[in-house]
């Protein structure tokens, strides 16, 4: 096989000797060959129907890579491959005739679950390495789309039996359970050196004691969700690095600052920017905005204020430094009114002032009817030979004044908020900073609520207030302290939902250049780069949000209890209970939490049930539903015409069986006539013209028995008959 020149000089590069011409060619044949029918063997790979092949060298950091690809009339596959042969991912196309139209109704999600799994298991076996690695195949959840025509199974590939940082992704087509996609992770693509015992010196208990000793809890008030008006308190994590126990020293290791040393080299560093400033500035810049013609209109409103106004109520505030800055815009808007209120009016005002430097902007939201501050911004000319002619307690007593002047009565509810690992950092002759910045949280009985706060920002070239931002709600009330538990009960608490595991980790280790990848890697600029341990650390399957101080049981978050999906009511115990929550797994039916299985079905209620099989569930019930836009879907499905609309008319059981099969596709077969026969106790009362619905609904299960086409349908017969056609 002859390959591309980028592929011949990559072997040069990697052989590191000038070989002649022909040598080289037939050197980089062999390696292609020999990695080719490795690949092919350890997959059992039938390629004799593509057309082509093309294999490709990639030398990367850490090791190389071959990209192998062939392509044919039948599709085309795509597999890559280290240098030792360990195959990292496959990705197989066939040319299939592909079904999922948007013609016609869909159908539920094919496929053997099990049979999927035993097909990803067997593929796994082959390009994982026996002895060393192996996965634990979880059972592919069910799919929850009716676009689903695949199972996905991801997780981790242990080592020696052990938990490690290595992953896999697979897919299995649902149709044929072939595998069509896998990735990996692999150890030369992931750390040096080699994969140590799984033997640990160190005790499971001495590791729990120590990485114990890592974690803290603070007290605070919280929201237990979106809609409470009282606060609760709670024990939170306090943010902090990641430990791990060295399984063979019992050593506790900082992993969270060895990797922050390992990319601290050139090119990561410089001083941070003022960036926050800039973006709010830009966000002032562009809010929406009125004519003047519109703010003329707004100015004969009762209450709201003018512009020269504002400014001079600004201006009389010494702290926001205006002295020195002109007003060069102040733009009007006008919000959403609530009930009878009046709309809520604000202008944002400009300022600006030139200097050496550049020019200086702050940026202001205001109450227009009030002249209360909503918000303030700054862009402050700054380079990093610039130097704060305040300390960080100079500014801080500052912002505190202020916050004290304007917001009295909310201020002696307020503390400087910090947590552990976000402290502001001391000012130094290294440091460079163009304001400093304050968030002051509410606090109630001696507990921070952070959802309630005030950020002050202070100019560090006069000592002026240069931003405010704040949410502060009067409505929330405060669950009383008493009865709290300690915090060393909390913390035991907390260390419970953890598991103490041991398994591999990455932990960078400081590189000696004693080869070729760790010389490569130096010249990158890393000092160190991670290298595989054993270690304990500690994990937990879900995310909680901390421990709550009075239950002691563990808090989760909001979203996680929320509702998915839809759900019924009134619909336990009925006929139609399966065939209606089936539907409803894959998000099929109606919203509002009842389903009203036998209420009579109107065409606007099967509209909107077929609807939801392309969109979000609707209510039929809804008055402020756009009802033309739904239609719309029953037109594009062939099902009716705009002439035919009647939205309050019940439809009978031979009308809801003629539009679930014309919307089936199977309304020109149906309309044949002198073909069908089908064996109904009431045959003879079947109308001519609706014989081929009649005989094809029974052919494909969805009434058997009597028709009665005249009789009233219901909602449950309907999602009975809608369900029959999916699994065709």
């Amino acid at each position: 096989m002859k390959k591309l020149l980028s592929l011949l000089l990559s072997v040069l590069l990697l052989t590191g000797a000038a070989l002649p011409a022909a040598a080289a060619e037939e050197d980089a044949d062999a390696k292609l060959t020999a990695i080719t029918q490795s690949v092919k063997s350890a997959l059992a790979l039938d390629t004799e129907d593509y057309s082509y092949f093309q294999g490709d060298y990639d030398q990367q950091e850490l090791t190389a890579l071959w990209d192998l690809y062939w392509d044919g009339q039948t599709g085309s596959l795509s597999v890559s491959a280290l240098d030792d042969g360990t195959i990292i991912s496959y990705y197989r196309y066939d040319n299939m005739d592909e079904s999922g139209s948007q013609e016609g109704l869909p159908t539920f999600p094919q496929g053997d679950p099990a049979k999927a799994k035993a097909a990803a298991q067997s593929f796994l076996d082959r390009v994982l390495t026996p002895g060393v690695e192996s996965v634990v195949l979880e059972d592919p959840s069910e799919p929850t789309s009716l676009s689903s025509t695949t199972f996905r199974f991801n997780g981790t590939i242990l080592l020696n039996g052990l938990p490690s940082p290595l992953t896999y992704s697979l897919t299995v087509r649902a149709s044929d359970n072939q595998v069509t996609r896998f990735w990996r992770d692999a150890p030369g693509t992931m750390f040096l050196g080699d994969i140590p015992g799984a033997d640990a010196k160190t005790a499971q208990a001495d590791a729990a004691a120590a990485l114990k000793s890592t974690l803290s809890l603070r007290l605070e008030y919280i929201l237990p969700d979106s809609d409470s008006t009282q606060a609760v308190l709670c024990y939170l994590p306090n943010s902090g690095h990641e430990f791990y126990v060295d399984a063979q020293s019992g050593k506790l290791v900082d992993l969270t600052a060895l990797e922050e040393e390992m990319y601290r080299f050139a090119g990561m560093g410089g001083a941070a920017g003022d960036s926050g400033a800039a973006s709010d500035t830009a966000a002032a810049e562009t809010e929406e905005s009125l004519s003047e013609a519109e703010q003329a209109g707004i100015a004969q409103m009762e209450g709201v204020l003018s512009s020269q106004a504002l400014d001079s109520a600004l201006r009389a505030v010494t702290e926001y430094g205006l002295a020195s800055y002109e007003l060069v815009s102040a733009r009007f808007s006008v919000g959403t009114a609530e009930g009878d209120e009046a709309a809520p009016v604000t202008c944002a005002l400009r300022y600006s002032k030139s200097g050496d430097k550049g020019v200086a902007t702050r940026s202001f939201t205001v109450d227009a009817r009030t002249g209360e501050v909503q918000r303030l911004s700054s862009y402050i000319p700054w380079t990093e030979d610039d130097k704060a002619v305040l300390t960080q307690e100079e500014a801080q007593a500052k912002a505190e004044a202020f916050l004290k002047a304007r917001f009295p009565d909310r201020f002696s509810h307020l503390a400087l908020y910090e947590t552990p690992g976000q402290e502001a950092g001391p000012l130094d002759s290294e440091q460079s900073v163009s304001a400093w910045s304050f968030r002051f949280a509410r606090q109630e009985n001696g507990c921070f609520f952070p959802d309630q706060y005030y950020t002050v920002r202070v100019d560090a070239t006069d000592g002026s207030v240069c931003g405010l931002s704040y949410y502060y709600d009067e409505a929330v009330t405060f669950a009383s302290p008493e009865g709290v538990l300690s915090a060393d009960a909390a913390l035991d608490a907390w260390m419970d939902t953890y598991t103490v595991t041991l398994g591999y980790l990455l932990v960078p280790e400081t590189l000696t250049g004693s080869d070729a990848v760790s010389q490569r890697l130096i010249q990158m600029g890393f000092a160190s780069f991670y290298h595989l341990k054993l270690g304990y650390a500690l994990e937990r399957e879900d995310s909680l949000r901390g421990i709550g101080a009075k239950s002691g049981e563990p808090v989760g978050y909001a979203w996680q209890t929320a509702d998915s999906g839809l759900t019924y009511s009134d619909i336990a115990g009925t006929w139609a209970e399966t065939d209606v929550l089936r539907l409803a797994r894959f998000n099929v039916g109606y919203a509002g939490g009842v389903f009203q299985h036998a209420k009579e079905l109107t065409q606007w209620d099967l509209v909107c049930l077929l609807y939801s099989l392309r969109y979000t569930p609707i209510d039929p019930a809804d008055p402020e539903q756009d009802r033309d836009g739904v239609y719309a879907i029953a037109y594009q499905m062939g099902i009716l015409s705009r002439e035919g609309r009647d939205d309050e008319a019940v439809l009978t059981r031979g009308e809801l069986v003629r539009y679930l099969l014309d919307a089936a596709g199977y309304g020109s077969v149906a309309r044949l006539e002198g073909i069908f026969t089908c064996s109904y106790t009431d045959r003879a009362a079947i109308p001519a013209g609706e014989l081929g619905y009649a005989a094809l609904a029974q052919g494909l299960g969805l009434i058997s028995g009597t028709y009665n086409g005249t009789a009233a349908a219901t909602r449950g017969q309907a999602a009975a008959m809608l369900c029959r056609l999916m699994e065709r």
